[in-house]
């Protein structure tokens, strides 16, 4: 999927150890279901320790009922960040008051900064609201109810449904243009710009899936059956379009751009086009020629570094269209019956590509 900020993986991996499921989510719905309230830090070292005062010194394993019972008492709980011990309870957290933070409550602004500070997960449960908010480093996350989550997460999974179906519809539009030498710069724009909305929805939904817990099994199983395939065919476009040149970006480069274009961006044709290197709106009516990436990893059994070899050295997709058993031999490691096999593969991926545009 999509690279992630250092702050978005942070906030990641704790909610992943506070899903439904986890031993930690037992408890703070305990704590929930008690209306007594809580403030939990994931983490203890000289900075946690450096503001936390009074309380209990335990060290005892961790546990969701033990969880509960020493949040009936006043003060902050510090767990270990591997949640697998608790080291102190009932402790006052002091945390440097210029901090800013914009929370009023005396509890969530006491997380709020002691997060800041400690760098720490800080779990807040507050007693009047009935919410549970996880706190990680300058992001406040408010934990739902599962069934919440599952909705939205339901109406995303439906919506990458249908972006999917269209991302197959263009896909194999481009394919059949590329076996005629038809590609434009708007038609490769198009399979981009595809492939791109249907990898930030599927993010969406991960994180639903994240959050969701062991009540998010059926979703993680619906979405890995629609996206398979997909990081990989966003890899063989661009690499099948990338520019050639002194100044040419490498396949990771594209990438990256096309991830910071801006939802208004990404409906623009142009703007993609840009992205990719391939010029702006005049040009997207202008002949592009395709390496053979694509197709020739539709190819069975045909390895990536025998693909390589190929594409370099026919260059363009119509010269290995056009190629015979013998000048497929002269690649290195291409023998007679692989040779066969890549022009039969071809052969029939043509057939079927064109068939199924004009029937």
């Amino acid at each position: 999927m999509i690279e992630r900020s250092e702050d978005s993986l942070r906030l990641r991996v704790t909610l992943a150890s506070i899903a439904p499921g986890t031993a930690l989510r037992d408890g703070l719905e305990r704590i929930l279901r008690g209306r007594t309230g809580a403030l939990i830090v994931l983490g203890y070292d000289k900075v946690v320790e450096s503001i936390a005062t009074g309380g209990f010194t335990l060290d005892v394993p961790f546990t969701a009922t033990g969880l509960r019972e020493l949040a009936k008492m006043d003060g902050a709980i510090i767990v270990d960040s591997e949640l697998t011990r608790i080291h102190r309870a009932a402790v006052h957290l002091m945390p440097d008051h210029t901090i800013h933070s914009e929370e009023t409550g005396t509890r969530h602004r006491t997380a709020d900064r002691a997060a800041r500070q400690t760098g720490f997960p800080v779990i807040s449960v507050s007693q009047s609201m009935q919410i549970i908010a996880a706190y990680v480093g300058e992001t406040r996350h408010v934990l739902e109810d599962s069934a919440q989550i599952l909705s939205r997460a339901n109406q995303a999974l439906a919506t990458l449904e249908r972006y999917k179906l269209r991302l197959d519809e263009v896909s194999s539009t481009l394919s059949a243009l590329e076996i005629e030498d038809l590609v434009t710069v708007r038609d490769v724009a198009v399979v981009a710009q595809r492939l791109e909305m249907v990898t930030r929805i599927a993010r969406e939904i991960e994180d639903y899936v994240l959050e969701l817990g062991t009540d998010g099994r059926l979703l993680s199983l619906q979405l890995e059956e629609l996206i398979t395939g997909v990081d990989t065919e966003r890899e063989l476009v661009i690499r099948d379009y990338l520019p050639t040149g002194r100044k040419a970006k490498t396949p990771e480069d594209v990438l990256a751009r096309l991830e910071t274009l801006s939802p208004t961006d990404l409906v623009d044709p142009s703007a993609v086009a840009k992205a990719l290197g391939l010029g702006a709106s005049e040009h997207l009516d202008g002949a592009v020629a395709p390496r053979g990436f694509r197709l020739l990893a539709k190819v069975p059994r045909l390895p990536a570094p025998v693909v390589d070899r190929l594409v370099e050295h026919f260059g363009t997709l119509q010269k290995l269209l056009s190629a015979g058993i013998d000048d497929l031999q002269a690649v290195d490691g291409v023998g007679e019956l692989r040779a066969r096999s890549v022009r039969e593969g071809l052969s029939r991926l043509a057939e079927s590509s064109i068939l199924e545009r004009y029937v």
